[in-house]
């Protein structure tokens, strides 16, 4: 049986017991700050659906959806559960109420009961990743930024400054993601986008959050021919350094050798256990 959950206090022995499990705790609860955006504050947000899967009045499983109705778009923000019918019931609740929708999931690679049943919905899975940490204090040691070629385009304080560069990472960026260019720009209160720019084109850009306390890099990009001459680091420490003194994470796919060395040259170190895994499902 699916419920919509209204408070978390009578469930908190199964959220702290699920935190604690190696195979089945939520990445996207890693810390205090990620406990209270995505868990605590899921019951003021509107476009957030906080379900909880019981067998009669035994909670099995605790879920949090985005929904974003007019893009038919859903995303796994939370889901804690090492039942496999729960997870059965939950997405059974998915099929029924939004057909036509695509899904989302973000989850612990250890999670096999999830990665079977989405492999068994014919889910398509992206590379494994790993979590990369750089706390703040580390940051104001190792921050070199080297300003020559590098321009913000867009955040917390930047009017229109370098507009001429727009339309040239809109055309830069990647088009997969739920975080296109257009509504990375629409959000400069959530994001800072960092352009690397050559002879007047723009040739790469990072962008990264810029409202918590624990900042991401959602995208960092170099064009193909302007790969190994530096502008990757230049981006990342320009971006590390306009961030401290909050601290930063980042993934990154668990086999890609390069980027690994780049941001462990840049003092990010491996969050063992903290990896992910995405999978998207179009739900038919």
């Amino acid at each position: 049986m699916i419920r919509k959950l209204t408070a978390f206090e009578p469930y908190q022995n199964f959220i702290d017991e699920l935190c604690r499990d190696p195979e089945f705790r939520d990445p996207m609860l890693a810390n205090e700050e990620e406990m209270e955006v995505n868990l605590r504050r899921a019951l003021e947000k509107p476009q957030d659906r906080v379900l909880g899967v019981f067998e009669g009045e035994t909670l099995t499983g605790l879920f949090v959806f985005l929904i974003i109705e007019e893009e038919k778009y859903i995303e796994m923000i939370v889901g804690l559960s090492r039942s496999m019918s729960a997870y059965e019931d939950v997405l059974n609740w998915l099929q029924e109420n939004y057909p036509g929708f695509r899904a989302d999931f973000v989850f612990n690679p250890r999670n096999h009961l999830l990665r079977d049943l989405l492999l068994r919905k014919d889910a398509v899975f992206e590379p494994e990743q790993i979590k990369m940490l750089l706390p703040g204090e580390a940051a104001k040691e190792t921050a070199k930024p080297d300003p020559a070629g590098i321009v913000m385009l867009s955040g917390r304080g930047v009017s229109g400054s370098h507009d001429e560069y727009r339309e040239q990472y809109i055309v830069l960026h990647g088009k997969e993601a739920y975080w296109t260019a257009e509504k990375v720009l629409a959000r400069p209160d959530r994001f800072n986008v960092f352009l690397a720019v050559d002879g007047g084109r723009a040739v790469g850009y990072i962008d990264i959050t810029n409202c918590y306390e624990e900042n991401e890099p959602y995208d960092l990009f170099v064009d193909e021919a302007y790969r190994r001459r530096g502008w990757g680091r230049k981006l990342l420490q320009t971006a590390v350094a306009a961030n401290c003194p909050k601290d930063m994470m980042l993934l990154t796919d668990i086999d890609n050798e390069p980027a690994i060395a780049l941001y462990e040259s840049s003092g990010f170190v491996k969050a063992e256990g903290q990896g992910n895994l995405t999978a998207s499902w179009q739900i038919r």
